[in-house]
């Protein structure tokens, strides 16, 4: 058993086993449960919002697209923070961040609405960088195990929110601020958990990426394949309940239904794929048979009026598998586990900074043509620069090593 410090102490590695590494993997993972629902939570109800303030489909998918705005800001400053305060303070502060932006939506009035946005997006952003770190630096030998394990339960906070944000909604009578911030309980569930953790106090690089790992070309491609994937995951799940509505004549729970199952299918592969990608040097053949799943799923979606169970799931193995893989590139490709921290910042950053323009990108073709089979072509064909981009984020071999 690891011994635990006070939290004024500053420890720069660790080796977690038995009882404090069981204690520190429930931890993480209750975080992670904590990371989608509150931005996925939105797509089930966006045309009782919608209609609640008149927005338009480009404005409505702001409501997705803001939090992911600022994943990509906070990107860069969760290093510092975690520098600064540590990694334990630093995650419970962000926990904070996003109780308090879940909250705000409470208020009935736009700023409010889009305000929390910005908050929870900023929470989660913080926490998306800080944790594959914490993986690194404590479980790198058993790192594809537990990237399987954080991306699952990634996933699995997705596919509960789509699956359950709608009989919440009936349960509360329709108050749909109530249910957005019904999410915000299992954020308090994880902050209590997480207080023990406070009595610890790691740091990481307080640096920004190294300039050599700007030039980095396997560093660009995690980059790539990281935003691509989220551009996909959030643009779909924002926009599959309205297009169901539309196209198949769905009532909103049952639109719901088909993204969580779709949702399921995500975690499933987000937990298989990097253990099993994990065991291999180079994990070039699981990506891209991944990414040819996805965009079967899109062409059976536009072209097959029924089966929209099997079409959602195909679709959303891409994502699923791509972010268990994005963040086992983070660790397998990395030098160190300050340089995870690095590249999990830049990948962020940028990353997501593209995948806010998915859910606008496809409310405006949809507004301007009036036509699902556009915007969802449109979205489908991302599948291409992430396969491109694959090629070299899943090929064998390390990052320039760090400077110094």
């Amino acid at each position: 058993m690891t011994e635990v410090r006070p939290a004024d102490a500053v420890e720069t590695s660790s080796a977690l086993s038995g009882r404090s590494a069981l204690v520190a993997a429930i931890g993480i993972m209750l975080v992670a449960a904590n990371l989608r629902p509150a931005v996925v939570s939105v797509s089930p109800l966006i045309d009782t919002i919608s209609d609640s303030f008149g927005f338009s489909s480009s404005t409505a998918g702001l409501l997705t697209a803001i939090p992911l705005l600022f994943f990509g800001i906070s990107a860069p400053v969760a290093p510092r923070l975690a520098h600064r305060f540590g990694i334990e303070q630093t995650i419970f502060g962000a926990l904070a961040v996003l109780v308090v932006g879940i909250a705000l939506r409470l208020i009935a009035a736009p700023a409010a609405l889009f305000g929390g946005s910005v908050l929870l997006g900023i929470g989660i952003g913080v926490c998306n960088v800080v944790l594959p770190a914490l993986i690194k630096r404590d479980f790198a030998h058993r790192s594809g195990l537990m990237t399987g394990l954080y991306s699952m339960t990634l996933s699995g906070g997705a596919a509960v929110a789509a699956g359950l944000t709608v009989p919440i909604d009936d349960a509360l009578g329709g108050r749909w601020r109530l249910t957005l911030a019904a999410w915000g309980l299992l954020v308090l569930v994880a902050m209590a958990q997480w207080v023990p953790q406070l009595r610890r106090r790691h740091v990481v690089s307080s640096g920004r990426p190294s300039s050599k790992l700007w030039r980095d070309r396997t560093a660009w491609a995690i980059t790539v394949y990281m935003g691509v994937q989220s551009l996909i995951f959030y643009t779909f799940g924002a926009w599959l309940p309205k297009f169901l509505m539309d196209e198949a004549g769905m009532s909103s729970g049952a639109a719901g239904g088909v993204l969580a199952l779709g949702q399921t299918v995500g975690l499933t592969c987000s937990l298989l794929a990097p253990i099993i990608a994990g065991r291999f040097a180079g994990q070039r053949a699981i990506t891209l048979a991944s990414l040819g799943i996805c965009v079967l799923g899109f062409v059976g979606l536009l072209t097959v009026h029924g089966w929209w169970v099997l079409w959602a799931g195909m679709i959303m193995v891409g994502p699923g598998c791509g972010i268990g893989l994005a963040l086992l590139f983070m660790v397998l490709r990395s030098n160190s586990a300050a340089q995870a921290g690095q590249v999990s910042g830049m990948a962020q950053a940028v990353g997501y900074g593209l995948a806010a323009i998915g859910p606008i990108l496809i409310g405006a073709v949809h507004d301007a043509s009036g036509s699902w089979t556009l915007a969802m072509t449109v979205l489908a064909c991302a599948a291409i620069p992430q396969g491109i981009a694959a090629l070299r984020a899943a090929r064998d071999g390390k990052m320039t090593p760090d400077e110094g």
